[in-house]
């Protein structure tokens, strides 16, 4: 059986032409061909004759299937169809400094956050490094565009998938492969704490966005049920860690919900947890699925900033993207799913 050669970070390419009595450096000469000029087969390399042959009954090239597209002025999304018949999405949100892509790495979640819509829907499996890959290459190739982003922030816990996030971060961010500078790759999680400390010591880790979402433990568990097992204190003191490790600043994903989190009580709240450490607040207008939950409108959420500023907190308000062609994680596998 072929090995997805898009599953191969650099590192393990070089071993994987040891492997197959060929010089390493050829590795280096493959995968910047694949990721900087689009080589999707061997025969472009200037291989002998017997290594091209070779390659080709070792390596493949397959990309996941685009079953759907939709696209805004500002956004568009893929349902994409995996090998087993498994779908996932991605969004490429149009940004100022540029083009930036938000990948999913599991098939479903099992965080359960109550608010998100991939939540409702129990993880099937972890995507393999060439599925995620996939997804950045499919949108590239798709809307004939340059990526100057990436976001770990689709469906699924990168977390929760640590090695397979870890290996997708080093082909997007190595020079020889998509060449995304580490400061615009960034990966969020819902705080699984022992993994953020490991995401912090690995050689070279890129950006790191934590989901809050609250301010007070008991609000965050009816939430987001791993505020249980890892509560508010534990989840900043671990990104505390990141930061003084990485000189990193840590953003702090807040999803504003009409009613539930959004006072100027809750921004009181979150100034004094935060406490002055290296953070920033990233202030997100939910974007609504079928769910309960309802999106604060603009001055609310202006307000709740501004009472984040007024008590020394770094805060922004993130633009909304791709509303109009259900953006949200999840929900276009979930209208697509209720197809069938």
């Amino acid at each position: 059986m072929k090995m997805n050669i898009f599953g191969y970070t650099l590192p393990k390419l070089r071993r994987s032409f040891e492997s197959l009595g060929e010089n390493p450096a050829k590795a280096d000469i493959v995968f910047n061909g694949v990721y900087k000029n689009g080589a999707r087969d061997f025969r472009g390399f200037g291989f002998a004759e017997r290594v091209t042959e070779k390659l080709e009954e070792t390596f493949a090239f397959d990309l996941p299937k685009v079953v759907e597209r939709r696209e805004s002025s500002d956004a568009a999304k893929l349902l994409l169809e995996l090998s087993d018949g498994e779908f996932v999405e991605t969004v490429l949100m149009r940004q100022r400094f540029g083009n930036c892509v938000c990948v999913s790495t599991q098939v479903g979640c099992n965080m359960g956050c109550k608010f998100c819509q991939s939540g409702q829907m129990k993880k099937r499996r972890d995507l393999n490094v060439e599925e995620i890959v996939g997804q950045v290459l499919a949108l590239s190739g798709e809307f004939s565009c340059k990526i100057d982003g990436v976001s770990v922030m689709g469906i699924g816990e990168p977390f929760d998938s640590f090695q397979n996030t870890a290996d997708f971060i080093s082909i997007v961010s190595d020079d020889k492969g998509l060449a995304v500078g580490r400061r615009h790759v960034t990966v969020s999680t819902c705080g699984i704490v022992p993994k953020i400390c490991e995401y912090a010591d690995l050689p070279l880790p890129c950006s790191l966005a934590i989901s809050l979402h609250a301010a007070d433990d008991g609000l965050r568990s009816e939430l987001m049920p791993i505020n249980k097992k890892y509560p508010i204190a534990d989840v900043l003191k671990a990104a505390e860690y990141y930061s003084n490790k990485t000189r990193h600043r840590v953003a702090l994903e807040y999803i504003m919900l009409d009613g539930i989190n959004d006072s100027d009580e809750c921004a009181r709240q979150l100034a004094e947890v935060i406490g002055g450490r290296d953070f920033y607040v990233n202030l997100i207008p939910y974007n609504s699925t079928d769910s309960e939950f309802r999106k604060s409108d603009t001055d609310r959420i202006s307000r709740f900033c501004g009472v984040l500023k007024e008590n020394g907190v770094i805060a922004t308000k993130r633009r909304e993207f791709g509303a109009d062609l259900k953006a949200a994680c999840g929900q276009l596998r979930s209208d697509h799913e209720k197809k069938f």
